[in-house]
C-alpha cells in the first residue's frame, strides 16, 4: 500500500476527480474485477460458484476483490444464517447500471482481438 502523500496517489487522485473514464476505470479496472462482474451481470452467485467459475483466481484475490466492488457499492454480499454458512453476492442497482458499459466494452474486446488475434476465441461471452 502506498502513501496517500506520494505524487502518484496525489496524481491519481486528481485525475479520478477530473475525468469520469479514469474513475470509472478505477472501479472496473484490474485483472479479475471484470471477470466477476461479468458473472455477477447473469445472476446472483455463491462465493463458491465465483471461485470455480474464474480460473486461476486465488481466494485471497477473489475476496480482496469482491471486498474492493463492495465497497465501491457495485456488489452486494448476502450472508444467510444457516449451517454451513451461505454468501451470495449480486450486482446492486449501481453495478446493474453498468451493464451497457460492460457489455459495449465486451463487444469492442472481442472485435478487437479478431482483428488483432484471429483465430482466438471468446471462451466466456456477456
Amino acid at each position: 500500500m502506498r502513501k496517500e502523500s506520494s505524487t502518484n496517489a496525489i496524481n491519481e487522485k486528481q485525475i479520478n476527480d477530473s475525468c469520469g473514464m479514469a474513475y470509472s476505470l478505477s472501479i472496473l479496472g484490474g485483472r479479475w474485477k471484470p471477470a466477476i462482474l461479468c458473472r455477477l451481470m447473469h445472476q446472483t452467485m455463491r462465493y463458491s460458484d465465483l471461485k470455480n467459475g474464474i480460473e486461476q483466481i486465488s481466494e485471497r484475490m477473489l475476496v480482496s476483490q469482491l471486498r474492493e466492488l463492495e465497497a465501491d457499492q457495485v456488489v452486494k454480499r448476502t450472508v444467510y444464517p444457516v449451517v454451513p454458512p451461505r454468501v451470495e453476492y449480486e450486482l446492486t442497482e449501481l453495478g446493474l447500471s453498468m451493464k451497457p458499459m460492460l457489455e459495449a466494452m465486451s463487444n469492442w474486446g472481442n472485435m478487437h482481438r479478431s482483428k488483432v488475434s484471429p483465430g482466438i476465441e471468446t471462451t466466456v461471452k456477456t
